[in-house]
């Protein structure tokens, strides 16, 4: 029987340091400990953020978590009256600026950044304002950060059973308030293209079927949950061919492209958690600029899912994904 003595000595003997050993107790735990789930980078950032803010700051951005302001959602507000280019310090202010881009894709997240700034005016990003419901050190928070053509959420997604947290809102006005037929220079008109290419793809009657003529409210009551199968407007998934499905895919990885890879994934799982066959696809005649049937409204929806891409005079576009699991909530439009 090798002593623990003996075995040390063999281990010098080889060449092999010490410090490669436990110096009590040879225990698998003890070699081999858990390794703690890695903390998203978006989320460790408004951690830091929140550990920076003085008593001040935190009375006029910090509430508790079921507080009623993290559900709202609108295409232009501010969450808290506090802008952050005067109520942050400068470090702050660079804190809440990468918690915005680690909240996006690699290849999207500039150009996500430059939209928010170049709509929100002189001031760009630091017109923005923030809220954090919940403590980030210890328990559930969300992260809010809101602005012109801007609602977006960091963290809070187990505890309110929704793709990003919650309801998120993008749009922009690129070269005017009204944009021409092509919307040169807007960040999202790619979504309308992608959309409009599966439109040319459909057969008469399938098109019959998708074509509404009057579009849906450009406000938070456009994404209210319906939850009920049978009473979507709109062509179905399950009445498509393969590669109009295909398309209807192409069009759903679009939406998601400026989105870090996790929201893309959740939200991903909790759509065919709701069943694809049960999404429909929707082309408003109203409000077609350039009267060229390339449509600029449109959306995609399910039970538990709602996308509204509003074109027309600008982008607007809002967005709900909810885990069917999720517990029914009585006013889900957010």
């Amino acid at each position: 029987m090798t002593t623990r003595r003996q075995f040390f000595r063999r281990a010098a003997l080889s060449g092999v340091g010490f410090s490669t050993f436990p110096t009590s107790g040879f225990s698998l735990a003890a070699e081999n400990p858990p390794v703690p789930k890695p903390v998203p980078k978006a989320e460790s950032l408004v951690k830091e953020l929140f550990s920076s803010l003085d008593e001040v700051q935190r009375k006029e951005l910090v509430y508790p978590f079921d507080n009623p302001l993290r559900r709202k959602i609108s295409n232009n507000w501010h969450i808290t009256k506090q802008r952050i280019d005067t109520f942050l310090n400068a470090d702050q202010n660079r804190l809440v600026r990468e918690i915005f881009l680690a909240a996006h894709s690699e290849e999207y997240a500039e150009t996500v950044i430059r939209q928010v700034e170049h709509d929100s005016g002189k001031k760009g990003f630091g017109d923005s304002s923030i809220a954090i419901f919940g403590d980030p050190s210890n328990g559930d928070f969300q992260f809010v950060l809101t602005g012109r053509h801007c609602t977006r959420r960091v963290g809070g997604e187990a505890a309110s059973g929704k793709a990003f947290g919650g309801p998120i809102f993008y749009g922009h006005a690129a070269e005017s308030f009204d944009e021409g037929p092509e919307h040169r220079g807007n960040a999202y008109w790619y979504q309308a293209q992608s959309a409009n290419r599966l439109f040319t793809m459909l057969d008469g009657k399938q098109r019959e079927k998708a074509l509404q003529d009057k579009r849906t409210p450009d406000d938070s009551s456009t994404i209210k949950l319906r939850r009920t199968r049978g009473d979507l407007l709109g062509l179905a998934l399950s009445e498509m061919s393969p590669d109009q499905k295909a398309g209807l895919q192409k069009i759903l990885d679009d939406l998601l492209m400026p989105f870090r890879e996790s929201d893309r994934v959740k939200a991903m799982e909790f759509v065919k958690k709701g069943g694809m066959d049960d999404l429909h696809l929707v082309f408003y005649r109203e409000a077609d600029i350039g009267d060229d049937k390339v449509w600029d409204n449109w959306r995609i929806e399910g039970p538990h899912m709602a996308w509204y891409f509003r074109g027309s005079p600008h982008v607007h576009a809002w967005a709900h994904i909810s885990d069917p699991d999720a517990p029914v909530v009585a006013d889900d439009v957010i």
